[in-house]
């Protein structure tokens, strides 16, 4: 049986998990129609046939090729106004809005060519994050705050969330996680033009999948912060408490271990490999009471970067994952981040 803490931080969760009204339990799709505007083969000569066979067999593809799958042409609009960084999505959608990529850019006095691409949590507004960065400043490190797909000034007309980002569209899903990570490794060429080699990337939540998928297939990338972790993209969705609008709206069309398997290559699981020979230095974090990144999922992270011997660090949290971002909790989180970056990069 959970203790007084324990339950004193479920109960504060859970009020911060229902504070927003406006979560909507859409239609179950399975969204082939965006796969097929990846131009990633499914069947040679085209054609998908059964919906679930053409995932399962889109999903082999990707894993098999994921270099080519997260492939992508670099742009040429970069545009610096102020502190605000946009150029063109190299992953065109339907939505004119989320085809700009915004970031906002935070330089460091004297931050001995180190930058960090920060990605905010789903749901993250203009503001996200925005905090974490001028923090890290404080440490002599430069942040480049991004916004991911269909969020804060990318968020197509008529949606009061980042809906299309994390959805029961199954290949919107993949779709959006995709451009998120080519747009991630896009900053990356910004930085680098900039004249940045000693490069990192820090992801929360979904941010946190986000980077560590950019941080394994791109070496420029030096050092990962990932906050929040889980094996399995659909792991989350499925059980998380913030999540649960969505998983709703699966209704019984797939399983749990189904859409293990169509979300795989928006996983960090397919590509812990990647990072065997990288020796590349990651800051795991995971928070004891979290009810959205369940805590057996993110053991699983845990375990994994043990068993491999890939360089890393853990920091456990006292807290959920809502309540990270109350303080004292937030402070804590983000002083960890800081010093790992200001230390290790």
């Amino acid at each position: 049986m959970p203790g007084i803490y324990a339950r004193w931080i479920d109960k504060w969760e859970r009020k911060l998990a229902t504070r927003d009204t406006n979560r909507v339990v859409r239609p179950f799709e399975w969204g082939l129609d965006w796969l097929e505007r990846l131009e990633f083969p499914v069947v040679p000569g085209g054609g998908f046939g059964d919906e679930r066979e053409a995932l399962d067999r889109f999903a082999g593809e990707a894993l098999t090729d994921s270099d080519r799958f997260f492939s992508y042409q670099a742009p040429t609009d970069y545009r610096l106004r102020g502190n605000h960084l946009t150029f063109s999505s190299p992953a065109e959608t339907p939505y004119a809005e989320n085809n700009t990529v915004h970031a906002d850019w935070f330089a460091a006095e004297r931050d001995q060519g180190r930058a960090v691409l920060v990605l905010p949590q789903w749901n993250a507004g203009v503001d996200g994050h925005v905090g974490l960065a001028k923090l890290l400043n404080r440490f002599g490190v430069s942040a480049l705050r991004m916004s991911m797909a269909y969020h804060a000034e990318r968020k197509p007309a008529g949606l009061e969330r980042a809906d299309y980002a994390v959805s029961n569209n199954v290949g919107r899903t993949i779709h959006a996680s995709r451009q998120s990570v080519i747009d991630a490794r896009a900053s990356i060429d910004w930085l680098v033009e900039r004249g940045y080699q000693r490069v990192a990337i820090l992801g929360t939540s979904l941010g946190s999948c986000v980077a560590f998928i950019a941080a394994a297939h791109d070496t420029r990338i030096k050092l990962g912060i990932f906050n929040h972790v889980s094996m399995y993209f659909s792991d989350v969705v499925w059980t998380g408490l913030a999540t649960q609008h969505v998983r709703k709206g699966f209704t019984s069309e797939v399983s749990q271990e189904d859409l293990r398997r169509y979300w795989s290559m928006i996983s960090p699981a397919a590509y812990l490999g990647r990072l065997e020979n990288r020796k590349m230095p990651s800051l795991l974090i995971w928070a004891k009471h979290d009810t959205s990144f369940l805590p057996v999922y993110s053991k699983q992270v845990l375990r994994a970067f043990r068993e491999m011997h890939l360089p890393h660090k853990v920091f456990t949290l006292p807290c959920g994952h809502y309540t990270t971002g109350q303080m004292p909790f937030a402070l804590m989180d983000g002083l960890a981040m800081c010093r790992y970056a200001a230390r290790n990069l």
